[in-house]
């Protein structure tokens, strides 16, 4: 799968014109820099982007170009992806767990920060990674609502054990700093207040001066129309919170966002195979392709339908049981979605919102999951 070097206006020409049957992610570029923007002018210190996030070289690309100068890497391949198309850009190898070989690869290409949630995995670091102006950033996780899911259930440590990993790391002469996650697509700005002001109260207790503060991922891209992501005050709460928390040693302030500097730069359509008795409507895309994220954090609800010739179809919305292609029953969208009852097999569901965890999840199973991707002036259909 590769960019089209043909640039569309919008999708709905593309599909009109190309009649593609098989699944089509449409790439803005404008999108992407926007989005960049957005964090590098709104958020109160240094914008990395979470690789895992979408890896396309295409993505990387026009953050760099945007000016997005740090990446959240959390494999080996990541690391020489960045390396080697922004190769002057910070590194931040934030997977809490790594075998030696991919510690000793990342010290090799250059990597100075680390995070860490467990005292086997720090004496790893102490063991291979030159201390020598090199961070260590101790996850600590809280049990904070607010996100579609809780990434303290696989990384973080408790707030005792990251008080005595502080400690270790100043202790063997590693730049000290702290990091958190709040949570996938969190929606709720306080969720950040909380893991700040543990942040200082742990940093007290070690009695460590923290250089940096990673107030992570989590920032929300714009998956439902009645919730519009609202940044700008997540951004500013973070600011008040973290001078409130820290006063005087107000740490250095990192963030790294995914899904919200990707999300909203891609657009998918995807083709009714077949709508069953009326009912079923089965689609050339699910989730064992670019649709995996829907049973996990919920659907998008900003799509709509088209006709082959482009036009939208307008009858009235009827609850659909909507199936992915494949012959697996567990390949099937949550719930049921308000599909328009003149719905016909032909016709594409055109979904916006669809840039995180689609184009790197997409599979092969069944011999599905040929997916094209095409560049578009707009996304607007």
């Amino acid at each position: 799968m590769g960019l089209s070097k043909t640039i569309w206006t919008n999708p709905a020409e593309f599909l009109r014109m190309q009649q593609p049957e098989n699944p089509v992610l449409f790439f803005a570029p404008s999108a992407v820099q926007a989005a960049a923007r957005r964090f590098i002018d709104g958020f109160p210190g240094m914008v990395t982007y979470a690789v895992k996030s979408n890896p396309g070289e295409e993505m990387v690309e026009n953050l760099a170009a945007a000016g997005v100068r740090g990446y959240d890497c959390a494999s080996p391949f990541e690391i020489d992806l960045i390396r080697r198309l922004a190769p002057d850009a910070a590194i931040h190898y934030n997977n809490p767990v790594r075998a030696r070989y991919e510690i000793e690869h990342a010290v090799a290409r250059g990597v100075k920060s680390y995070s860490v949630d467990s005292r086997s995995e720090l004496d790893k670091l102490i063991e291979l990674v030159p201390a020598e102006g090199t961070e260590i950033s101790v996850r600590f996780k809280l049990p904070v609502a607010g996100a579609a899911y809780n990434f303290g259930a696989k990384f973080g440590a408790t707030a005792d054990l990251a008080d005595d990993l502080l400690k270790v790391v100043a202790e063997a002469g590693f730049i000290p700093s702290l990091t958190f996650h709040p949570g996938t697509q969190c929606t709720d700005p306080h969720a950040w207040e909380a893991y700040i002001r543990a942040a200082a109260e742990i940093a007290a207790e070690a009695g460590v001066t923290i250089a940096r503060l990673n107030v992570g991922g989590g920032f929300p891209n714009h998956r439902l129309h009645a919730v519009v992501p609202a940044l700008e005050d997540t951004f500013r709460l973070i600011d008040r919170v973290a001078t409130e928390a820290f006063g005087d040693n107000r740490p250095l302030l990192v963030c790294e966002p995914g899904r919200a500097m990707c999300g909203d730069a891609f657009t998918l359509a995807a083709r009714v195979k077949s709508v069953r008795d009326g009912e079923h409507v089965f689609l050339n895309d699910g989730v064992y392709g670019t649709l995996t994220e829907l049973p996990l954090i919920g659907v998008i609800d900003r799509f709509q339908v088209v006709a082959p010739d482009g036009t939208p179809r307008t009858g009235k919305p009827e609850n659909r049981i909507v199936f992915g292609p494949t012959c697996d029953s567990v390949d099937r969208l949550p719930g049921e979605l308000p599909l328009p009852s003149d719905i016909a097999e032909g016709d594409y569901v055109i979904w916006h919102g669809m840039g995180s965890y689609s184009v790197v999840t997409n599979s092969r199973f069944n011999g599905f999951g040929d997916l094209q991707m095409a560049t578009v002036l707009s996304l607007k259909v």
